[in-house]
């Protein structure tokens, strides 16, 4: 507990020094964010159920309903539990999305959920005061992953040999000390479905690729209509470059300039100007480019732009998007396109083309003026209000073709040891499961993959419900049976309406003597069926299997 409370005092001290100096009101309301969870966690390890001492002729009182040493169930901040029901939906979305990451040739890797924290850390940009830092254990300062990127370059710059060339895909969890708004997929554990491509090609090849198994996910997903938005980082740094943002200011400019699809573009202002001390001439300036979007034919105005033709960041850039565009009508991604120079991608890893997946309805709602509504944060708590927040963006990516050279070392002349291009995209399944339920009653799911169910009428064994289900088993076919010797009848039947089971192979006494079982299909309300229809029990598991492939 001293440990915790030394760390509230630093972190307040730490809030009233960025006050005083003005600092950015997003990295403050962040850092007060950090010292409401630490002086929740103290309160928490505060003996909750002390009473005070009472006089001698009085017993102290205490909640009799929760008892000595009893405790508060609750999710932790920023996470939850997952029903049957809903876990059906999220195991749909990985094998929708793994599927797609095959057809393209990906094979995946795992690697360890916490890293060491010189691994992340100044990867992030701003969004590194969102990693998770853990307890020194054994002498290693370690933190929880932040993404599932930075652990792949780690991984390529310790395999380089190997794997100079590889297709990878990884689905795990990752960690982020955010503001959660839960009922929008925003949350502080959750997981990343990533696909990156590694390696030396030829320009843009790969990244029209990478385009194209993003809009195939998003397709088959069956999300709606979505738009990816598609910047380049170069054009963007060549921008502030003839608007006179100074070299040092180009990173926190761009973080601003992210914003612009939360924010109207006078508060974006604001807080290049006010906040960040940009020139006002120079904010102007830069306004007057961020604003753009289009097509292909955006690229003819910029060529045309005297000024940033002339700037060779910029020029790259542009030639870059020339060619990705030709690629992208021949892999017909172009329809979900949009070229978009407010987008800037906050992570520092980035070198080249960047993109973001947004959703016909996923951005903050609309105030009556017309403006977006900013997030706000609930009174008394770290958490967002979830009416002031939109889904945001459901997938993002881009290339980092300097990351994997971090970690490698540098030779006699300061060049990495090794450098491994990549580009990737990466979906965030908790936004993309929020909306898919959206759409969908819990009751309408069905949570298991039961098939057929075993139903023994007339007191027929246990042993013999048990040999037909293995007899369907054997082939193949997903069955249950009721767990008691002597089962209800109708407790049979309302197992398969409950779990929403297509069929019941049916069978009594006079069934098993004469070597018959009766199929009903539990779908139908067909009245010809009656108890179900008639067959040899040679012939039960062709039977099912033949109605199982009409569904």
């Amino acid at each position: 507990m001293e440990a915790i409370e030394q760390r509230i005092t630093e972190q307040g001290n730490k809030i009233r020094s960025l006050k005083s100096s003005k600092a950015d009101k997003d990295v403050i309301t962040a850092e007060v964010a950090i010292l409401n969870a630490l002086k929740a966690e103290l309160k928490a390890l505060s003996p909750a159920d002390t009473v005070a001492a009472a006089p001698a002729n009085k017993p102290a009182k205490a909640d009799d309903k929760k008892g000595k040493g009893a405790f508060t169930l609750k999710n932790a901040k920023g996470t939850k539990d997952y029903t049957p029901q809903e876990m059906a939906v999220r195991e749909k979305i990985f094998s929708t999305i793994i599927k797609v990451f095959k057809k393209h040739g990906g094979i995946t890797i795992d690697t360890p959920v916490f890293e060491l924290k010189e691994i992340l850390s100044g990867k992030y940009g701003e969004d590194s005061k969102l990693i998770y830092d853990l307890e020194d254990q054994g002498g290693e300062k370690c933190s929880l992953r932040y993404d599932l990127t930075v652990p792949f370059a780690r991984f390529l710059a310790m395999n380089g040999k190997e794997y100079q060339n590889i297709k990878r895909y990884h689905i795990a969890k990752v960690y982020r000390r955010d503001q959660p708004a839960m009922t929008k997929g925003r949350m502080r554990e959750f997981y990343q479905c990533d696909f990156d491509i590694a390696g030396t090609y030829d320009a843009m090849i790969p990244d029209s690729e990478s385009l194209r198994v993003l809009t195939e996910c998003l397709t088959e997903l069956e999300l709606g209509d979505f738009t990816i938005k598609l910047n380049h980082r170069k054009i963007l740094d060549g921008i502030f470059e003839v608007c006179g943002v100074p070299e040092d200011k180009i990173r926190t400019i761009s973080s601003a300039v992210d914003k612009l699809d939360k924010l109207p573009w006078a508060e974006v202002r604001k807080e290049m100007t006010e906040d960040k001390g940009l020139d006002p001439q120079a904010a102007d300036l830069i306004g007057e480019y961020v604003q753009l979007k289009g097509g292909a034919e955006l690229l003819e105005r910029l060529y045309a732009d005297a000024k940033l033709g002339a700037n060779i960041r910029a020029k790259e850039g542009l030639d870059d998007m020339t060619t990705l565009f030709k690629y992208l009508d021949v892999l017909n991604v172009t329809p979900h396109v949009s070229f978009d120079l407010s987008l800037a991608r906050g992570l520092d890893y980035y070198t080249g083309l960047i993109y973001e997946a947004v959703l016909e309805g996923s951005a903050p709602p609309t105030l009556a003026n017309g403006e977006k509504a900013r997030a706000t944060v609930k009174k008394g708590t770290d958490e967002l209000d979830e009416s002031t927040v939109g889904v945001g963006s459901i997938a993002a990516g881009g290339r980092y073709d300097n990351l994997v050279g971090m970690f490698s070392g540098t030779n006699k002349k300061g060049q990495p040891n090794l450098m491994i291009p990549c580009v990737g995209i990466s979906i965030g399944v908790e936004r993309v499961f929020s909306i898919l339920m959206q759409k969908q009653k819990k009751e309408d799911i069905k949570s298991n993959e039961v098939e057929v169910y075993v139903v023994g009428l007339g007191g027929v064994s246990v042993e013999a419900r048990m040999k037909i289900c293995t007899e369907l088993w054997d082939a193949g076919i997903k069955a249950e049976f009721a767990y008691k010797l002597k089962p209800r009848t109708q407790s049979q039947w309302d197992a398969c309406d409950r779990d929403m089971i297509p069929f019941a192979v049916i069978v009594g006494g006079d069934e098993i003597e004469k070597g018959l079982i009766k199929i009903k299909d539990m779908r139908s309300k067909d009245e010809s069926q009656k108890g179900g229809i008639e067959y040899p029990r040679t012939q039960m598991v062709a039977e099912i299997q033949s109605r199982l492939a009409q569904l």
